[in-house]
């Protein structure tokens, strides 16, 4: 077996063009050549099924990526299926219905995976035989031309917790035949054990959904027209059986391990996750396994989002029944994943068509490929805070018996507003610390290095969210040109303050009076004397997403950005009804909190003008910042 260093050897930089091998006939097979630069004939299969058999290329960097792999040389077989697949204009019909079910309703069960009829079971192959299972399948459809039913009759059926769309039993029976004859010739070609599909066909529209969505679901899906046009495609998928109980994320930032026992994230990669592997993850962090290395390890929970399982998934081949080309994935995709569709350099036919694999880039669907203006939302957490370093008690260690504030750490700000209240007031309202102003500078400075263009500021009335949207206006250099907007709408969960009474804010006036670039000809939506205290989490919930909308209503010039800066459950609370989907409860919208760090930021973007909102990549990095211990030299350096 050849030596890491010679591997290494044998595999070019990722971004080159690799050369022919000398020696190599022009007919030479992909497995030929990577024979031919010294991969050991077992990890070279690997990684041709791994990558589609896409060109020598793919298999090459998989290589690369895997050298560290612990399962690089374990024969595990793949696990593959078989799906018809729409195109054309039923395509299009079953696509939109995806995209406003999960927008109105949210994401249910059957947007694991794309649209499909399934026509068998999932079965394994060995890597060595999957050029024979390919060339089966090509068989099969060659022989089923002009016998494949057309149009394929659809019916909607729904129940309380499910809808689809099945197959007429006639043509059913026809669509398992050929199915049969998938397994029969599977098993001849490449010695492959096939159970076909036998419950009743159909294509999945929802399940698993709230009870309260039926009504909207059912709607939408009477809307469709399924008599359109449509070429059904064979098309077979495979995946790493060693993940198919796992849950599936994708990489949204990157982040280099501090210890051994880390995985490094590289975004746009995927990481599964298997709950009986998390036992020894402490909070806010998992255990999960790499697709783009192989490797696990332990990675930061908030690094990484929920992603379909199909989006891993690579395919061997796509047929028609129409005509004698192997197809792409119809629409060009697997759930946002492209394929490149290239001839290999003159090393056979068009290859099987699979997934990128990583490192791989964030593809962007064609909505948000829009030259069109779109209007934007960044809501963002204020910076590190006073009492969270220091200790409630900072106000008696730092304001003299006359009320005179002096600082006593570097960390402390070196001068504070008056408060026309008496300093006290600072024991409910406290400010940020001279890194909470940095943390906010800091964003700042990467929203102009993006050219984002930030056109209204809104905040809660916490002076800590009012310094932070200062600072970031300075990091944007418009101090003293966007006015700061203070909003007693965007205070937290009244539910967290502590006593009988709410905190007692310093009036716009007198922050202006402080030099803050505040707005003091602004009106509220919701004025301080509607806010309660200890109010309830629906009426929190409620009044976060009340005022969002009317902020944004105010807002509504086409391309303008606002930008909300308040509290760590605003990220939740001002967004997740805006892109159409119900509160979380309350449990589980706590533990969301409980990870968002100072200064964590989202964004939110429009689609078109319709008034729903979602979720998109925000212009920024994310910020990362760690505990600092107090220190006393005295005490750390005059021991005994």
């Amino acid at each position: 077996m050849a030596s890491k260093d010679d591997l290494y050897s044998k595999v070019t930089p990722r971004r080159q063009r690799l050369s022919r091998p000398s020696g190599l006939k022009q007919g030479a097979s992909t497995l030929d050549v990577l024979l031919s630069m010294g991969f050991p004939k077992t990890r070279a299969l690997k990684a041709l099924v791994s990558t589609g058999s896409r060109n020598v290329q793919a298999a090459c960097d998989w290589l690369f990526s895997h050298v560290n792999d612990p399962f690089l040389d374990d024969p595990l077989p793949r696990e593959y299926v078989l799906y018809l697949r729409p195109s054309g204009p039923l395509l299009h019909q079953l696509t939109r219905y995806w995209q406003q079910s999960r927008l109105t309703c949210g994401k249910n069960k059957a947007h694991n995976i794309f649209p499909h009829i399934t026509l068998c079971q999932f079965f394994m192959c060995e890597d060595g035989k999957m050029e024979a299972l390919a060339e089966a399948l090509q068989t099969t459809v060659a022989a089923w031309r002009g016998r494949f039913p057309a149009p394929l009759g659809l019916q909607l059926y729904t129940s309380s917790n499910f809808i689809g769309l099945f197959v007429d039993d006639q043509v059913a029976e026809v669509l398992k035949s050929f199915a049969a004859d998938f397994a029969t010739e599977a098993a001849s070609k490449a010695d492959v054990h096939i159970e076909p599909h036998k419950k009743q066909l159909h294509v999945t529209l929802a399940y698993h959904f709230q009870a309260n969505h039926l009504p909207v679901l059912e709607k939408l899906a009477k809307g469709m027209d399924v008599s359109v046009g449509c070429d059904w495609l064979a098309v077979m998928f495979s995946r790493d059986i060693r993940f198919a109980n796992h849950e599936t994320l994708q990489v949204m930032y990157p982040y280099m391990p501090q210890n051994e026992d880390e995985l490094e994230l590289v975004p746009g990669d995927f990481v599964f996750m298997s709950a009986g592997e998390q036992t020894s993850a402490s909070e806010g962090w998992v255990y999960g396994s790499s697709l783009g290395t192989g490797l696990s390890g332990l990675l930061p929970e908030n690094y990484v989002t929920r992603a379909d399982e199909c989006e891993t998934w690579v395919v061997h081949g796509s047929h028609s029944f129409h005509n004698g080309a192997l197809l792409p994935d119809p629409g060009g995709l697997v759930d946002g994943m492209l394929f490149d569709g290239q001839l290999l350099d003159g090393l056979g036919d068009l290859a099987g068509l699979s997934v990128l694999t990583p490192p791989m880039q964030l593809l962007r669907s064609s909505g948000e490929q829009s030259s069109l203006p779109k209007r934007s939302l960044f809501v963002c957490r204020h910076g590190e805070r006073m009492d969270v370093v220091f200790g409630k008690h900072w106000v008696t260690q730092c304001f003299d018996g006359k009320g005179r504030y002096v600082r006593c750490n570097l960390n402390m700000p070196p001068s504070l507003p008056n408060r026309s209240g008496g300093y006290r007031d600072y024991d409910k309202d406290c400010p940020i610390t001279v890194f909470g102003g940095t943390q906010a500078r800091l964003v700042g400075e990467a929203l102009l290095e993006s050219h984002t263009a930030v056109n209204f500021v809104y905040c809660s009335p916490s002076l800590r969210c009012v310094q932070t949207a200062q600072n970031i206006l300075q990091g944007l250099q418009l101090e003293g040109k966007t006015k700061i907007r203070v909003e007693p709408g965007l205070f937290e969960w009244t539910k967290w303050v502590s006593g009988t009474s709410l905190p007692v804010w310093i009036p716009p006036a007198e922050l202006a009076a402080a030099n803050l670039n505040v707005d003091t000809t602004y009106r509220p939506h919701i004025p301080i004397s509607k806010l309660v205290v200890s109010e309830s989490y629906d009426t929190y919930i409620s009044r976060s997403f009340q005022v969002t909308r009317e902020i944004l209503a105010e807002c509504q010039n086409l391309g303008d950005t606002v930008l909300i800066v308040a509290h760590a459950s605003s990220l939740e609370a001002c967004t997740r009804q805006m892109q159409g989907l119900s509160p979380q409860n309350s449990k589980d919208f706590v533990q969301v909190v409980r990870k968002i760090p100072y200064l964590g930021f989202c964004a939110c973007e429009e689609l078109g003008e319709t008034g729903v909102w979602q979720l998109v990549d925000p212009p920024i990095l994310p910020l990362t910042h760690g505990p600092n211990h107090s220190f006393n030299w005295r005490e750390m350096l005059l021991q005994d």
